[in-house]
């Protein structure tokens, strides 16, 4: 591996971070030139040779091949990648499960991949530019590599629907990996390996960057400032957020699911071939008292790019790129019907505080249960949501609570006001609108906080207030952003509270519990009513400033073992992760951005704090060198914003790309997925504020915005019940207007309303009915005395629009008058023909009503069969002529 060497210089980083862009100091092209097998051409890269100079300036990988090519093309054959391929496998072990892939078996084929590339690069001399734009355009089909390649990542079909998938595939008709699961990293510009393949960042003079812990401990003290008008909801939100956005695919330990501890402390031999830890320097005023000279921390998996094409690493997110809630639901289907109750399209809860009248808590982490969880003894469970860091914080499994409790709260209103609906289409439509609420909430009030309203307008995300938003782009990947996920989005690091507080109801200080002791310990949320006064200490407690100050409980005390006295180092994570990921340095952003780069630290006064640059010159080399945490956290905010000028870039890329690039998201019209115009409206009602009061049980105040602190003239509190927040109108999803109940020939109860179903539903409900009748009807001397072709005929063509009342009706009213109708209904038919009856099935007759035979015969009677019912015995009745 070569590293860079040479006087730093910023023309030279240029040169290889904008070529990517151009393309235009080397062409590539894919030659089919005549040949027999595989010794065609798979790249021709054109060009003059290239010298040893070049190499060193753009950063050439060197290797044991011949690098010296005099002739104006370099062919690499598709034998050339299948002897390559060939010697990869021999050495690493590729996963071909054949059901889900998870991120080790996608890793085990991005190693293959990475080392192809490698090989190649070494063996044809390649450049910078080969290597992020030559060997992607290899058309690896027609190689071996093609046996080992995801089926979801090559030859994806998409049908248009309306639901999303929860893997994200298909969210692009056109591409359809784009934004899906266990895809790579999006990237703004090129990453900067010391080895042009993998290895991570180091300084623009060839020599190391200074160790992560280093800059942790100078650049980021614990100085304790606030802010002046964010609370914690701010912080609370975001990571919520974060993590329906972000998880880079990384080994875990096969039994307890964490990131493996194979690295501080082992020889090299038995140590995780992943490690990449972080060296503690012996006189570090914290870890030094504690004899403390290592951190763990593994490195990512490399990813498998669509069409398993070549190139350097990079990195892939276990998520989807969209914002569709995948903390509540998941990101695989068969996790989230494990979610689920299978009943009126609800999620599992846990009933904790059922004897107190208090809602429901999230259901308990069974299996692996100590997977990102500190439990204190083996009785004691942690909590089981979408996304697996749900007791990363007890703060963040606060808002998994409320969000799970939102989508309940949902899937039970819709079942009013459509009671045919089943358990799958209850769940998809309450996810669908829940999905549309977190969307609203982040981009209305959320992103207006943190970006300001000149962001917010320059990079196109503020929302419309009628109508639709027809921004969708199909030339758009809302793919994660690399720079969002290892930096930029970290921003909230910066925020972090050194104490939790809990507030009661009336808006009083109780009690304050370290950060360090709820991280990945969320045990405090069995005792009732608990998690409501973590909630008002959200609203009520003021955020830490936005500056370059971290607070202590996550600098030293980070996932701190029951105890300990010391724990792991976030900001030296975030440091250690993009060095890792390949990032360019804090400077490339701020030229990506449009912000001026310095060659020298002066240039950096009146970014950021005087003795800010002070400290960055004692310990960097050069501005480039900054790691792009670290300086977009230090800068100052802009106006309106809480975010420097880097930062705010980056992260409202990020939000354009996600909100442009997605098919489904809640404001678009002209698709399978839109929101009726009504229901639209109904989704821009959604506020925080809303989602509280609905999902808790004792908070009856609340301020208007959350994640600002109340004020009496532009935040102001107001009653939960006052109307001042607005409520979503769920009628507007119902599919048919409602009439008033009534008698239909004295017999039979029917619940009607008028609205046209589509052509699949009558398909459903005819082939649904056809069983029930096979069941009621089994003498052909019934079928013919009932004219049953008679009856079809006028359920289709007059009454297919009709439904009956939900059962749960009449199970929570059983002296109700519609209960009552059904035996009026069974003594007058038994009065009437009781021969005929007894044909047609005495057993049913013998039960109290019609409904309570439904009721013990689900298997025969789905709920989508209630109406059959009531239509066949009125018509039923009518023959008989009673």
């Amino acid at each position: 591996m070569v590293s860079i060497r040479g006087i730093y210089s910023p023309s030279r980083w240029t040169i290889v971070l904008i070529v990517l862009h151009l393309g235009s100091c080397i062409q590539f092209q894919q030659l089919d030139l005549p040949g027999n097998g595989n010794s065609e051409c798979a790249l021709v890269i054109n060009g003059p040779g290239r010298s040893s100079h070049f190499d060193y300036t753009l950063n050439l990988l060197r290797g044991g091949g011949n690098t010296d090519f005099n002739g104006h093309q370099t062919c690499i054959t598709y034998d050339a990648v299948n002897a390559a391929y060939l010697d990869a496998r021999k050495r690493i072990r590729v996963s071909q499960p054949h059901g889900d892939w998870s991120p080790s078996d996608v890793g085990s084929v991005g190693e293959v991949l990475l080392d192809i590339s490698m090989n190649l690069a070494r063996t044809y001399g390649l450049s910078y530019e080969d290597i992020e734009k030559g060997l992607p355009l290899i058309d690896t089909s027609k190689t071996l590599i093609r046996e080992i390649c995801p089926p979801f990542l090559a030859n994806v079909e998409c049908v248009a629907g309306k639901y999303r998938r929860f893997d994200g595939l298909c969210t692009n008709l056109e591409h359809p990996t784009w934004g899906a699961t266990n895809t790579p990293f999006t990237r703004l510009m090129g990453p900067l390996y010391s080895d042009g393949m993998h290895s991570p960042r180091i300084s623009g003079s060839g020599r190391a960057l200074p160790p992560s812990r280093v800059v942790s401990r100078t650049m980021h003290p614990d100085e304790g400032f606030h802010d002046h008008a964010g609370t914690v909801m701010i912080i609370a939100w975001g990571q919520f957020i974060d993590h329906d956005f972000t998880l880079q695919g990384t080994p875990l330990d096969p039994f307890s699911k964490n990131d493996p501890e194979e690295c501080c402390g082992r020889p090299a031999h038995l140590k995780h071939p992943y490690c990449n830890e972080i060296i503690i320097p012996e006189d570090d005023y914290f870890y030094r008292l504690w004899g403390v000279k290592c951190i763990d921390f593994v490195r990512t998996f490399p990813s498998v790019r669509p069409g398993c094409r070549l190139g350097s690493k990079v990195p892939f997110n276990t998520l989807t790129g969209v914002l569709d809630a995948n903390t509540v639901y998941g990101v695989k289907e068969t996790f989230a019907r494990k979610l689920r109750s299978g009943v009126g399209g609800l999620l599992r809860m846990n009933p904790a505080f059922e004897q107190y009248g208090l809602k429901d808590l999230l259901p308990l982490k069974l299996d692996y249960p100590d997977e990102g969880c500190t439990r204190p003894n083996a009785t004691m469970y942690c909590f089981e949501a979408g996304e697996i860091r749900v007791n990363e914080q007890l703060v963040l499994t606060v808002m998994h609570t409320l969000m799970a409790r939102e989508h309940n709260r949902l899937a039970r209103g819709l079942a009013e006001v459509n009671p045919h609906w089943d358990d799958e289409t209850l769940f998809q439509e309450a996810r669908r609108i829940n999905i549309g609420i977190v969307q609203h909430i982040t981009y209305n009030e959320f992103l207006p906080i943190l970006l300001g309203k000149d962001v917010m307008e320059k990079f196109g995300l503020l929302l419309q207030k009628d109508g639709y938003w027809n921004g969708y782009d199909s030339s758009v990947n809302p793919g994660v952003i690399d720079a969002f996920a290892a930096a930029a989005y970290r921003f909230g690091h910066s925020l972090l509270p050194t104490a939790v507080e809990r507030w009661s109801k009336a808006h009083k200080f109780i009690a304050s519990k370290r950060l360090s002791d709820l991280i990945r310990r969320p045990h405090d949320l069995y005792r009732a009513g608990i998690l409501d006064e973590y909630v008002m200490g959200l609203m009520n407690q003021v955020a830490q400033a936005m500056d370059d100050s971290i607070t202590q409980e996550v600098t030293n005390h980070l996932f701190k073992k029951p105890g300990a006295r010391f724990g792991m180092d976030l900001v030296s994570f975030n440091m250690q992760r993009g060095r890792e990921f390949g990032l360019p340095g804090y400077m490339e952003f701020r030229k990506f951005c449009g912000l001026p780069w310095t060659d020298n630290f002066d240039g950096l006064f009146g970014a950021m704090p005087n003795e800010t640059v002070r400290k960055y010159s004692s310990i960097f080399e050069h501005p480039g060198d900054v790691d792009l945490w670290s300086g977009g956290v230090s800068e100052r905010p802009l106006p309106g914003s809480m975010l420097g000028p880097t930062f705010a870039c980056i992260i409202a890329t990020q939000f354009s790309y996600s909100r442009r690039g997605d098919r489904f998201w809640y404001e678009l019209p002209n698709q399978p997925s839109s929101f009726t115009p009504p229901q639209l409206q109904e989704i821009r009602k959604a506020r925080l504020a809303r989602i509280i009061c609905d999902n808790t049980d004792l908070i009856d105040t609340i301020q208007l915005y959350p994640m600002v602190l109340p004020d009496h003239e532009i935040n102001p509190r107001v009653p939960c019940r006052s109307g001042v927040i607005p409520s979503i109108d769920l009628t507007k999803w119902a599919e048919r207007p409602h009439e008033q109940f009534r008698f239909q020939h004295g017999y039979c109860f029917v619940y009607r309303n008028y609205n046209a179903i589509d052509f699949r539903h009558i398909v459903i409900f005819y082939v649904k009915l056809l069983r029930l009748l096979i069941v009621l009807f089994n003498a052909r001397a019934v079928i013919q005395s009932f004219k049953i072709k008679d009856i079809f005929l006028r359920l289709f063509i007059k009454r297919a629009r009709h439904s009956y009342r939900s059962i749960h009706y009449l199970r929570n009213h059983p002296d109700s008058h519609q209960y009552h109708s059904y035996t009026y209904l069974y003594k007058k038919a038994i009065q009437c023909k009781p021969q005929v009856i007894e044909e047609v099935g005495t057993n049913i007759f013998q039960t109290n009503s019609l409904l309570s035979f439904i009721e013990v015969q689900p298997q025969i009677f789905p709920v989508d069969f209630k109406y059959a019912l009531s239509t066949v015995c009125d018509n039923i009745l009518k023959r008989m002529d009673c």
